[in-house]
């Protein structure tokens, strides 16, 4: 007999990010609209709402205000309107800034704002909480529950107390389990559980592959001279080159504090490439560094984000259960925003088991939720922004061009489709294929190591827990991307976690799993995919304040 005990809602949902919490929300707002009583809960793996999350930000609010017309009054933390564009071609010396007459219209941000979507994700925290929802930080769904009759039927939060040996140790809880008539999955990118689900139900038929990049972000506080509130920078070209997509951000906020990241795309070909030493190169470029001289960081995280677009998204519903936010890719890399696609996702998930669950209805496949997408703004949105990344994919140059043709001429509504023919996984050379990069040491001023990264991430995990990163064949590392791909997980990793080390006249990968930021590039980008990211004990990883 199960020693776990349970615990039954309406709907549960996974992830207390933008769009699981629009789920919630939207839910009891109809609820109370229609007189109905809707038990929700919301279970988040980071020890508080907000914890986990990471995003450059500027965020478009056109979901926010169909969630909360009032938004401005009831105190959303979105306080810094954009004031400036400005796009960059760096080079390794010099710059070219594009003429705001060449902007496409997904690189301009007017009536946007810069916010921290960790703080969002705060205040939408109690705004739910406010409206009845059960909110449950620092429990992380371990496993989906599924009927008989093959149907989703909620989540098992994972095991406390766990040793490294696997035995129970004085701290050990048993997971709960929470049953649910819909279950909604809004873990944010290449999320453990939607993982599993789009292989059981193979959700990814018939769809491109996903392809995705990896975020890496810094927190800096400014000298109030340097400081332009509302000023948004965006750059491509150097550091990388013009054959691997990528780019950077440097967000003006409020309070001194610039938001800075660098954005490297998982499909890079050089397994000798560190999106990491990466961005701490484009920190030193003579257009960039000027801002941060005399300031000093204060938090830096990263994060994979999704940026398939429209023809890599999985179908969004099976029995029992549906995919929002960034679980399902909604992001739209043309705009670099993803928070208000998360939102709307949510909302239009919500309502399509308010209708159910007041039809009587329980476990069955919410398609009015996939219906509802295509007749929306958001598919409009992204069908506009479809073909962008797929050109990006073909280099600077050419892409530049293309997205130029695609976004000003045919604005968005262009003939044809392109498409996603690889994985990213498949992408790396060997290393006899590839140059070595030599990177600078850093200064720990301007530029940072690994190491001291983690530390300003307030990243924990208890230390007697097993690993959370998981080899299905221990000798891959040392066979196969050693030997061949020159060891890329100990440069694709911004944490650190992985390490080839001397043991016995050979070489071993060791396994730092404490240092994981929860940015899942390592689940990704793995040659072999061997490497299987699984949730770690509730409440470890990050703590970003307001990332």
């Amino acid at each position: 007999m199960s020693e776990r005990e349970s615990m039954a809602y309406d709907v549960v949902v996974v992830g207390a990010g933008p769009s699981g919490l629009a789920t919630a929300i939207r839910l009891k707002q109809l609820a109370a609209a229609g007189g109905k009583d809707v038990s929700v809960c919301v279970v988040e793996k980071g020890s508080e709402v907000g914890a986990h999350i990471l995003s450059g930000a500027v965020i478009d609010p056109i979901a926010l205000a169909e969630l909360f017309p009032d938004w401005k009054t009831q105190g959303a933390p979105l306080l810094q309107p954009v004031t400036e564009d400005r796009f960059l071609f760096l080079t390794q010396s010099g710059s070219w800034k594009v003429p705001d007459w060449m902007l496409p219209e997904c690189f301009r941000n007017h009536g946007n704002y810069i916010a921290s979507l960790g703080n969002l994700c705060r205040w939408l925290g109690t705004q739910a909480e406010s409206l009845g929802v059960e909110i449950y930080p620092g429990f992380a769904a371990a496993e989906v529950l599924f009927g008989d009759d093959g149907r989703v039927r909620g989540i098992a939060t994972g095991d406390m107390g766990i040793g490294k040996n696997g035995e129970k140790t004085a701290r050990y809880q048993p997971g709960m389990e929470l049953h649910g008539k819909y279950t909604v999955f809004a873990e944010g990118c290449r999320g453990s559980l939607g993982k599993m689900l789009q292989a059981r139900f193979r959700l990814n038929e018939g769809r491109a592959p996903q392809v995705y990049g990896i975020g890496l972000k810094e927190l800096w506080e400014v000298a109030p001279e340097r400081h332009v509130p509302g000023l948004v920078v965006h750059s491509a070209g150097w550091p990388l080159d013009a054959a691997t997509y990528g780019g950077s951000f440097l967000y003006h906020m409020e309070n001194r504090q610039v938001a800075v990241g660098f954005v490297v795309g998982l499909a890079y070909a050089n397994p000798y490439l560190s999106p990491f030493e990466e961005f701490q190169r484009y920190k030193t470029h003579p257009a960039i560094r000027g801002y941060l001289e005399g300031g000093r960081r204060i938090c830096y995280g990263a994060r994979a984000i999704a940026a398939g677009g429209l023809q890599s998204l999985p179908k969004l519903a099976f029995p029992g259960g549906v995919l929002v936010g960034d679980d399902a890719g909604f992001l739209n890399a043309s705009r670099i925003k993803g928070t208000h696609g998360a939102i709307k996702s949510g909302m239009l998930a919500a309502e399509a088991a308010f209708a159910a669950l007041a039809a009587g209805r329980e476990g069955d496949l919410l398609d009015a939720y996939p219906e509802a997408f295509r007749a929306s703004w958001l598919h409009e949105e992204l069908h506009r922004a479809r073909n962008f990344k797929p050109w990006m994919s073909k280099g600077l140059y050419t892409g530049t061009v293309m997205v130029g043709v695609d976004q000003v001429l045919f604005r968005g509504r262009a003939p044809w489709t392109l498409t996603h023919r690889h994985a990213d996984h498949e992408t790396l050379l060997r290393k006899d294929q590839a140059a070595p990069i030599e990177y600078p040491k850093p200064d720990g001023v301007l530029t940072f190591d690994r190491l001291s990264s983690v530390f300003v991430s307030n990243t924990h995990h208890e230390e007697d827990q097993p690993a959370h990163l998981h080899l299905k064949d221990p000798a891959i590392p040392t066979t196969l991307n050693l030997p061949v791909y020159a060891g890329p997980e100990t440069r694709y990793c911004p944490a650190g976690v992985y390490e080839f080390v001397a043991e016995g006249g050979a070489e071993r990968l060791q396994i730092n799993a404490p240092n994981c930021v929860h940015c899942k590039t390592c689940d990704i980008k793995d040659p072999a995919q061997n490497i299987q990211w699984v949730v770690p004990e509730g409440g470890g990883g990050p703590n970003y304040p307001n990332m």
